[in-house]
């Protein structure tokens, strides 16, 4: 399991471990790391939720840029998220498959289900790959991203369709930042709690 250092000693670890701060919070994206690694090697905070606050400031002001340059950064960030509800995917972390082990959930895993459960689940899963597909051909380079918190498949997808039928990108990027920003207050809280009493591998590589 990832651990989290002492906000305090974030500026004076090495690059690659401040690297491995930001794939934990968030999810390894060569742009996040460019545009984040300034903050976290030169400006302290008092707490993670402010670390992760100043992040999201910095990919909502992107957003409202409006170069080209800057776009294909923030879509670069955006579109680095696993798919939703998505079972095989390559470089998925292990926090991600946590957050999405209950909308992946099938037979065998967790309680047992009856064959009427186990098909309702099937058809759920088709219907999350069809939205996925939709959602990415009505905004390019975007992925659909939301701070599941234990909700249902079926909460999710009138989401889905809610954003969907929206319209509206711009809309849509504030709201994928803010999901990946609660997502990442949420990771930062458990680890933490997790980790509280322990000393932290970075922390022992850099005393």
């Amino acid at each position: 399991m990832p651990c989290l250092p002492a906000i305090s000693t974030i500026p004076y670890l090495p690059k690659a471990t401040q690297t491995q701060i930001l794939d934990t919070l968030f999810e390894s994206s060569t742009d996040l790391h460019t545009l984040a690694l300034p903050l976290l090697a030169h400006q302290t905070f008092s707490s993670y939720q402010s670390l992760i606050s100043a992040i999201g400031a910095r990919m909502m002001a992107l957003s409202a840029a409006n170069s080209s340059k800057d776009r294909e950064v923030l879509h670069g960030i955006l579109g680095a998220h696993p798919r939703l509800g998505e079972k095989k995917q390559e470089n998925l972390s292990e926090l991600s498959r946590q957050e999405q082990a209950g909308l992946n959930a099938s037979k065998g895993e967790g309680e047992e289900q009856d064959e009427s459960v186990n098909k309702r689940r099937e058809e759920e899963a088709a219907d999350l790959k069809k939205l996925n597909s939709v959602y990415e051909e009505k905004y390019p380079g975007l992925r659909y991203v939301v701070f599941v918190n234990g909700r249902s498949r079926d909460v999710i997808m009138q989401d889905m369709r809610r954003r969907i039928e929206r319209g509206d990108v711009e809309k849509e990027k504030e709201d994928i930042i803010q999901a990946m920003c609660d997502i990442a207050i949420d990771r930062a809280q458990k680890l933490q709690g997790q980790n509280e009493g322990s000393i932290c591998a970075y922390e022992q590589s850099s005393a």
